[in-house]
């Protein structure tokens, strides 16, 4: 047998150096290229480590036949090159080849195997096999992989315990967004893939564990985007005996070694704190970019002085006009581009665009020009600090759609002007969301982030609860306006829990048959608890500079959720729905009529 019938090397394609020069050495990697210079055959031999560019002669390259994307293995004596190439680590050296072996043909490639393709996202996702070879992606799996295990050293020297939690596991009340799995034992019933460890990892601070983390697969059945996927990974944790600082703290800490060890980055600790009320007033957003300003403005005291009547009608109707200043926007925002912004702003509920463009002797420019001059004027300015060649963009209308204009009107901006520095990590906690969430369609309550999350308030109100203007103790990580995951502070209470579930329109009946292993838990004496979980995907794909999750994944879904590579998800054959109880009405593929597998 030869050496290589079994793969067998001494080096990788990335580990040569002048220091092997005139060592005797078997590598083994795929074909990346060729070339034939004057009888002397080039091939750049490529493995996850690099590439190694070795020789023939013209009798050695006649002896042997292969193509790109072949595999092989070789033995040979490393040499200096005369002209090193510093494209690659080991440029300043190449291996001469002694004996060379044919250890797996390749049909041609659907696509050349280079970092620069410009190939269709769906046909790299069909080969996917093949795109993963390509080093940019090989690179940002080696960077997850190595970043998650820092994660994971920095939560093990925190003294907190890794603990599986079920994939199979109940349906939640949310169960139009759970993945259901059949029973074959148990007809007509059915599992539902996590979309969090939540109930779980709560037990397990009810169990006693204290400090508990997991790098945990989570599934949901929802639309998809570009840093959402059907399923998930996140770094999910839980602590006892804890209020929101603790939780802050581990993470800040966790985050700070993390990415200390990983990426040789030190992260300014503690992260700033901002509640969702300032979030929304300050930025329009839940989720806000800090990294430069734009920050919006109430404008009710400037309203009354300017006569415009149509935003007098939104305040009394007990909507808001806010503003946002961009600073010299005056210059920087042409006319054309106004247009641009107002259709962006029409996107998100405005009917319109209000905009001045503060001038030197009056008025200005802008729609509502002729409202901002004189005393009004001079009131605008000294409330937004407004100047000349300066831009201001309006909104009047109800709350949500003024935050959702002028916020996205915001962003927008801010990547257009390049007012931020796109090397900066601006973490940030958002504290204090609604409790509850009013679904006008349905007409019923739901709960903004958990029914397991505690209420600011624990008493409710008293006897008359609001669930409109009640609080909770969510609260979110972002980095950059991206929600990096969520956490709260839970209810250890059952009766605190039984209460919540009625404020849901959850009867007693219904809480037992859906949560009643967690009320068992909590009246068997549950500390005082909270936790947090990050998605891990997201993250990864902000460390390494992208604006969607896919090249951090080794086997993403499309947008419409389908596995190219591996054609799911696919219909079944009627029998092997038979043995989970389930009937399709001609959906199913024709199979064996025995019942048999094939």
């Amino acid at each position: 047998m030869s050496a290589f019938a079994t793969g067998r090397r001494t080096h990788t394609c990335g580990e040569l150096r002048p220091e092997h020069a005139e060592q005797t050495v078997r590598i083994a990697g795929w074909v990346g290229g060729r070339r034939n210079l004057g009888g002397i055959f080039f091939v750049d031999l490529r493995d996850r480590y690099g590439v190694t560019q070795i020789t023939l002669t013209e009798a050695q390259s006649d002896a042997i036949k292969f193509s790109t994307e072949w595999v092989l293995g070789v033995e040979g004596v490393v040499v200096e090159r005369e002209a090193a190439n510093k494209d690659h680590a080991t440029g300043e050296v190449e291996v001469q080849v002694t004996a060379i072996e044919v250890l797996s043909e390749a049909k041609v490639p659907a696509f050349e195997i280079r970092d620069d393709i410009e190939t269709a996202v769906e046909t790299r996702l069909e080969y996917r096999h093949l795109d993963l070879r390509r080093g940019l992606l090989q690179r940002n799996l080696v960077h997850r992989s190595r970043f998650i295990n820092a994660m994971r050293r920095a939560f093990e020297e925190l003294q907190f315990v890794e603990v599986e939690t079920p994939i199979l596991t109940k349906a939640t009340p949310e169960g139009a967004r759970d993945y259901l799995v059949p029973s074959r034992v148990h007809p007509g019933e059915f599992y539902a893939l996590p979309q969090s460890p939540q109930i779980f990892k709560q037990i397990l601070m009810v169990s006693g564990f204290d400090r508990y983390f997991q790098v945990a697969r989570c599934f949901r059945d929802e639309d998809l985007r570009a840093d959402r996927q059907p399923e998930f990974t996140q770094l999910d944790m839980e602590m006892s005996f804890v209020d929101e600082e603790d939780v802050f703290r581990t993470w800040e800490g966790v985050l700070a070694s993390t990415y200390r060890d990983s990426l040789s980055v030190e992260l300014k600790t503690p992260f700033p704190r901002l509640s969702w009320s300032d979030a929304m007033n300050r930025f329009g957003s839940d989720k806000p970019d800090t990294r430069f300003g734009l920050e919006l403005q109430d404008l009710a005291e400037w309203v009354p002085t300017s006569g415009f009547k149509v935003f007098q009608s939104v305040l009394e109707s007990g909507g808001r006009v806010m503003g946002v200043r961009v600073p010299g926007g005056g210059k920087a925002v042409s006319r054309g581009q106004m247009k641009g912004l107002e259709a962006l702003a029409k996107t998100y509920g405005a009917k319109g665009l209000a905009w001045w463009k503060p001038g030197q002797s009056g008025g200005g420019a802008g729609p509502v020009a002729k409202f901002c001059d004189g005393d009004s004027g001079a009131k605008l300015r000294e409330l937004t600090g407004a100047e000349d060649d300066d831009l201001m963009l309006f909104c009047g209308a109800s709350q949500r759609i003024t935050w959702a204009v002028l916020g996205n009107l915001r962003l927008h901006l801010g990547a257009k002007l390049e007012l931020f520095d796109k090397d900066a990590r601006n973490f940030l906690w958002v504290t204090e969301f609604p409790m509850f969430e009013y679904d006008e369609e349905a007409e019923a309550w739901f709960s903004a982030h958990h029914p397991f999350t505690a209420p600011v308030d624990e008493t409710l109100g008293g006897d008359s609860p609001d669930r409109d203007g009640m609080m909770s103790r969510a609260y979110d990580l972002v980095l950059n306006g991206w929600e990096l995951g969520s956490g709260s502070i839970r209810i250890h209470s059952q009766e605190l829990q039984s209460k919540i579930f009625d404020l849901l329109g959850i009867s007693p009946e219904a809480a037992q048959t859906k949560f009643g292993f967690l009320l068992e838990a909590l009246s068997s004496g549950a500390p005082p608890h909270g936790g947090f979980a990050l998605g891990l995907d997201r993250l990864t794909a902000l460390n390494l500079g992208l604006d969607q999750i896919r090249d951090v994944i080794a086997f993403p879904k499309t947008t419409s959720a389908a596995d190219l590579m591996c054609g799911a998800p696919s219909p079944l054959e009627a029998h092997q729905l038979a043995d989970v109880h389930i009937g399709l009405a001609g959906k199913a593929l024709e199979g064996p009529s025995d019942g048999s597998q094939e």
